[in-house]
């Protein structure tokens, strides 16, 4: 998720300063937000002008506003699918991808270790939503570890199918001393 975004949507609540916000995208999401980064994104947001920066309070603290730019920009974003082209790389399909190409590297071995992992996850996540009288955005994000836990094991056991299937191509000649050296 984009922390602009994230904090902007918080912002259209009411005037946060910085700990403030990091506290309700943690309390909202789920995700962790390093400080540093909350008053980064700040300041780009303040240069950006998409919020402003408020008169500091009794206790010293500087809380920010979303300003009428900040509103139209986060609107736009609620309003904008997001592209599967936007997303970052998969770095468990580039891993396996890797692993059946990769000499030496038994990609059963790292299937299994994935599946392992994230059969743990998705225990956790059902134990925290068995536990959980969290807020809607809680149980949402969560609802969505848990789909994305389900659906990764769904396509390990396709991947573990197409390993048990595939027939490997003979090594190049060269490539065949150079297995038969090690």
């Amino acid at each position: 998720m984009s922390v602009k975004y994230g904090l902007l949507a918080l912002l259209e609540r009411g005037p946060m300063y910085g700990y403030q916000l990091r506290a309700a995208f943690e309390e909202s999401t789920g995700g962790a937000l390093n400080i540093g980064q909350v008053y980064t994104t700040l300041s780009r947001l303040e240069r950006d002008e998409l919020v402003r920066a408020l008169d500091e309070n009794e206790s010293g603290q500087r809380p920010y506003e979303i300003t009428d730019a900040g509103r139209t920009d986060l609107k736009t974003w609620f309003a904008t699918p997001i592209s599967r082209s936007d997303r970052p790389r998969d770095e468990l399909a580039i891993k396996l991808a890797l692993a059946v190409t990769t000499p030496g590297v038994d990609a059963e071995a790292v299937t299994q270790a994935q599946r392992t992992a994230t059969m743990r996850a998705l225990q956790e996540y059902t134990r925290l939503k068995s536990l959980s009288d969290a807020d809607l955005a809680w149980r949402l994000v969560l609802e969505s570890m848990i789909f994305q836990s389900e659906a990764e094991i769904r396509w390990l056991d396709h991947c573990e199918a197409m390993l048990a299937s595939h027939t490997p191509k003979p090594l190049p000649a060269h490539a065949e001393q150079e297995e038969t050296a090690r």
